[in-house]
């Protein structure tokens, strides 16, 4: 079986290996397009940002039905649903913050006062 082209595509390649040697990701490893993590999968997603075919890829590996894991179409897919990558990177505002610490305070339990004794 022949390599992938890592390049571009020459008409032979389109022949063999159809919208696929197209495919900006052509030429990655596959544990790079197959990752379940978007660390591992980040040359990917870059790939994926520049290339021609995402419609065409997304059809071909139809993640949602398939149960997919790995990149198609310039999202990341964990068991066939679509990964959110924002989750957990967006920084915190000043004013959540501010709420946060004001709840904080305003649910702390404050101590009970102790009744002075009487000596009389």
């Amino acid at each position: 079986m022949r390599a992938a082209p890592s390049v571009v595509p020459t008409l032979d390649d389109l022949q063999y290996f159809g919208w696929r040697a197209a495919a900006a990701c052509a030429g990655l490893p596959p544990e790079v397009v197959f990752a379940r993590r978007a660390a591992d999968a980040a040359p990917a997603l870059l790939a994926c940002s520049r290339c021609p075919v995402l419609r065409q890829c997304e059809e071909s590996v139809a993640p949602a039905e398939s149960w997919f894991d790995g990149v198609s179409a310039g999202r990341l897919w964990r068991n066939g649903r679509p990964v959110n990558l924002e989750r957990g990177r967006r920084p915190r505002s000043a004013s959540t913050s501010a709420s946060t610490a004001a709840s904080t305070l305003t649910s702390t339990p404050t101590p009970t006062s102790v009744s002075a004794k009487n000596d009389d």
